[in-house]
């Protein structure tokens, strides 16, 4: 289960890479990603469908950023995770987020397992939202909710 130390160890990388970022300026992948950007992150997008997005470069696979990232938000389908999450681990990043909302979001039980094997630290179907200061308070539902099932880290 994620603890509430991950969650603040993730959000205070500054250069992570956000995978599975749309070309669709109207997709909530790209919502999440200019959040970071705006946060000063440095958010680097990652599809492999895509070469640029808004006028930053975009990376078909994490193993391409250069020089690494820190830490990797991973906002595809399941049938994405497992392999991006194996990129990661040969890209040498050692703090994944595998994106979720209400609904379980991108984590998958073989991605959450390969990174305990290989001692990469991974959170697991949350939205940065719900950790973000000054996140807009419509996002407070999803944390009420979280905590009222008791899947809210602690």
């Amino acid at each position: 289960m994620t603890t509430l130390q991950q969650v603040e160890d993730f959000l205070a990388l500054k250069r992570v890479a956000i995978v599975g970022v749309s070309r669709n300026p109207k997709d909530f992948t790209r919502t999440m990603w200019e959040e970071f950007r705006q946060r000063r992150y440095e958010a680097i997008p990652v599809n492999p469908n895509v070469t640029e997005i808004d006028g930053q470069r975009c990376y078909a696979s994490v193993k391409d950023i250069q020089p690494p990232v820190e830490g990797a938000l991973i906002m595809t389908s399941k049938k994405a995770t497992d392999q991006v999450v194996r990129d990661c681990a040969e890209a040498g990043i050692k703090h994944i987020w595998m994106y979720g909302g209400v609904a379980p979001g991108a984590a998958t039980k073989s991605a959450t397992e390969f990174c305990e094997e290989k001692g990469i630290d991974s959170i697991q179907g949350l939205c940065p939202y719900m950790f973000l200061p000054g996140t807009p308070a419509f996002h407070a539902p999803h944390r009420i909710f979280k905590k009222l099932t008791g899947s809210f880290p602690k």
